[in-house]
C-alpha cells in the first residue's frame, strides 16, 4: 500500500501513463502511484539516489546495481502534413528524409540520438532543425503549421487535436526502425511484488497501444 515512485522519459510518459495507470488501479488499487518525467540521465541519478523506485527508459541503458527488464518494442513513423509529397507513399525510406526539414528534439533526448542513428544524413544544413522543447507535442504543432516533418515513436503518433486532413503518418520501409522500452530498478529494492505488478501492467498497457511485448 506504500506509494510507488515511477519515472519515465519524456517520449514515453505522456503516451503510456494514460493506459498504465488504469491497469495498475485494477490490479493494485491500494498502491498510490507517484509519477514524473525527465531525461534519461536525470532519472538514472534519481534512481541511484532512491528518489524514484523504477524508471521507464529506452534501451540501451546500463547502470551498476540496477536491474533492467525489456518490456516492449515500438516502431518509428514519419509525421507530416497531409499535403506533403511523401504522404502519397505507403512507406518511407530513411534516405527520403535527407532533403527534408526534419524537426527533432534538442540535445539530451535519447529519441534524437535514435533518429540520427537510422537517419544519419539529416544532420546539418537546412535539415535537422532543433526545437528548444522537451515536448513531442510542440513538434506535432510545428509539423501541422507546415514547418517540416518529424519522426515519432508509434505510440506518440495519434493526436486528439489534428485529424487526417491536417497530419498523417507513414511507416518506414522494412526493416522498420524501432526502439525497445524497458523498466529499470535498483537490485536492492525490496518491493519485488510491486515491481512484478508494474511490469505486468506496463506490458498490458503496451498491448492496448498495439506494441509488441518482448521477453526479459
Amino acid at each position: 500500500a506504500a506509494p510507488l515512485k515511477v519515472g519515465a522519459i519524456y517520449t514515453i510518459g505522456p503516451y503510456l501513463f494514460p493506459h498504465l495507470i488504469p491497469q495498475l488501479h485494477r490490479v493494485a488499487p491500494d498502491m498510490p502511484l507517484y509519477i514524473e518525467e525527465n531525461f534519461t540521465h536525470v532519472l538514472a541519478q534519481r534512481l541511484r539516489d532512491g528518489e524514484v523506485d523504477a524508471i521507464l527508459i529506452a534501451l540501451p541503458f546500463a547502470e551498476p546495481g540496477v536491474v533492467v527488464t525489456p518490456l516492449y518494442d515500438e516502431t518509428f513513423e514519419v509525421l507530416m502534413p497531409a499535403g506533403h509529397p511523401l504522404a502519397r507513399r505507403k512507406r518511407i525510406a530513411a534516405t527520403d528524409l535527407d532533403d527534408e526539414n526534419v524537426l527533432m528534439l534538442g540535445e539530451g533526448h535519447c529519441l534524437r540520438d535514435q533518429v540520427l542513428s537510422f537517419c544519419p544524413h539529416i544532420r546539418g544544413g537546412r535539415t535537422g532543425t532543433e526545437v528548444a522543447s522537451s515536448s513531442l507535442e510542440t513538434i506535432r504543432h510545428m509539423v501541422a503549421a507546415g514547418m517540416g516533418v518529424s519522426v515519432l515513436p508509434q505510440t506518440a503518433c495519434a493526436s486528439p487535436f489534428y485529424g487526417e486532413e491536417v497530419l498523417v503518418t507513414r511507416p518506414f520501409e522494412k526493416p522498420e526502425p524501432s526502439r525497445r522500452v524497458a523498466l529499470a530498478w535498483r537490485a536492492s529494492f525490496p518491493r519485488t511484488k510491486a515491481i512484478d505488478v508494474l511490469i505486468a501492467a506496463t506490458r498490458e498497457a503496451a498491448k492496448l497501444r498495439g506494441q509488441h511485448e518482448v521477453a526479459a
